[in-house]
């Protein structure tokens, strides 16, 4: 069910719309004007997972519908603060998109990477998959505690997820906060497991790519053949020692894979 309020709704413990406290069943959506970020996203203490989009966003649009798609094909209960206008605006724009679109969009990247330790990568080889973490943990009894994205407020059903990134560091920084045993987002020395960039075309096509408003991601599981293209490390990646901090590490292998497949995997920070 959708609720819909209007902008500036005071995100709190208190669920006024169900007279409780927020649980997992809830997910809320605010359209701002902030000049921070285009994309914000994460859980507040005893409230509900909440994703802010900055009109500055050019794809504020397509992310507001692909939220509201993509949550109300989970049943959950969505608040929307948004005016009025600017939804009519949205869903004009949007017209017969679906969140899970079976092409890439012009503005979406040709390349996904997912970021997982050398230990790990070993694993994902036999398995000739990506799993979510919460198959694997189902499959392993000594598989970690929580997933990382716990401490952000990520919700439970998160993690029947595999996250993708389009080049940026956020896959590193979250190998480094595994190796650091909390979140990190500070560019400290680690070891770099493995970069896996996949074609995410041919993911797209296949009905596999889903779009939440925030992220590309695949559920349950993804296979590595036909999709992935190139495994970088810190030695295919053409650095120096198996030490390095997540920003160079990042950068190495992006531009090793541009130079290898001439293609055009953006880093960002």
């Amino acid at each position: 069910m959708i609720y819909k309020v209007d902008e500036g709704f005071l995100i709190s413990e208190y669920n006024p719309f169900a007279k409780i406290a927020y649980d997992n069943s809830w997910i809320i959506f605010c359209l701002t004007d902030s000049e921070d970020y285009h994309t914000m996203n994460g859980g507040i203490i005893k409230s509900a997972y909440t994703l802010r989009v900055s009109r500055r966003c050019p794809q504020w649009r397509m992310s507001v519908m692909d939220f509201i798609g993509f949550n109300e094909s989970r049943n959950k209960n969505i608040v929307l603060s948004i005016s009025d206008e600017d939804l009519k605006e949205a869903e004009n724009f949007y017209g017969q998109h679906s969140f899970d679109d079976k092409y890439l969009r012009d503005y979406e990247p040709e390349f996904l990477i997912h970021s997982t330790t050398r230990e790990n990568w070993e694993s994902i080889k036999k398995d000739y998959c990506l799993k979510s973490w919460n198959i694997l943990k189902r499959e392993r009894p000594d598989w970690e505690h929580s997933p990382i994205g716990k401490q952000l407020g990520d919700p439970d059903d998160f993690s029947n997820y595999i996250m993708f990134s389009s080049g940026s560091i956020s896959g590193e920084i979250v190998v480094l906060s595994k190796q650091k045993g909390s979140v990190t987002m500070q560019d400290v020395c680690y070891k770099p497991g493995v970069r896996l960039y996949f074609d995410a075309r041919k993911i797209a096509k296949h009905g596999l790519l889903v779009r939440d408003g925030c992220h590309l991601k695949v559920k349950d599981t993804l296979p590595l053949s036909p999709y992935l293209t190139w495994v970088g490390d810190w030695k295919s990646a053409g650095l120096a020692s198996n030490v390095s901090t997540p920003k160079e590490f990042t950068v190495a292998a992006n531009e090793k894979f541009n130079e290898l497949f001439n293609a055009k995997v953006k880093t960002t920070f």
